[in-house]
């Protein structure tokens, strides 16, 4: 777990710096890519899928 968590947090970085600079490049597609797979291996992904549908669900319902 230890691993992964540090995994995820050099990657949020990158991820972050990514964004920061208006990167689109390749690179940063895979860097988005890992970092979600695995955040989605972490004790948080549970919370994440929570509220990825929480805002679906409200999106949807403004729609209508």
């Amino acid at each position: 777990m230890s691993i992964t968590v540090s995994l995820i947090a050099i990657l949020g970085l990158l991820l972050f710096f990514a964004i920061k600079l208006r990167s689109a490049t390749t690179g940063a597609v895979i860097i988005a890519v890992l970092f979600g797979f695995y955040l989605a291996r972490t004790d948080a992904a549970p919370s994440v899928n929570d509220t990825v549908t929480s805002l679906t669900n409200a999106l949807t319902d403004i729609g209508t």
